[in-house]
């Protein structure tokens, strides 16, 4: 299990947080009064995204059926290996719904 926070630089008191574990994330947003956890399936994960600034990331996590979860101040190493972690254990071997190949991907059987 591994634990990232951002950075206490450009905020030392409410300090975003995202943990693993073997189903899934728990995203801690954290506020001057109070925050929100968010928990998401590996499973419920349709993408990652970075966010580069000049110092700092942001990460955008877009989950199925659900708002984007936003996470702050990040270094970009650690913003690059929580997508990493994610991809990693997001299951990659859907394609579709019926697990078939992806159109136009080139994984159609040739005649």
């Amino acid at each position: 299990m591994e634990k990232f926070h951002s950075s206490s630089f450009k905020d030392p008191i409410n300090r975003d947080e995202v943990e693993f574990n073997d189903k899934g994330v728990t995203f801690r947003v954290r506020k001057l009064i109070g925050g929100t956890d968010n928990f998401v399936f590996y499973s419920d994960i349709s993408g990652v995204e970075i966010d580069n600034g000049l110092f700092f990331a942001t990460v955008r996590i877009l989950p199925r059926a659900r708002p984007e979860i936003v996470i702050k101040n990040f270094t970009k190493s650690d913003a690059r290996r929580i997508k990493e972690l994610i991809l990693q254990n997001v299951p990659n071997h859907r394609p579709d719904t019926f697990g078939g190949p992806i159109p136009g991907s080139g994984n159609y059987p040739t005649r």
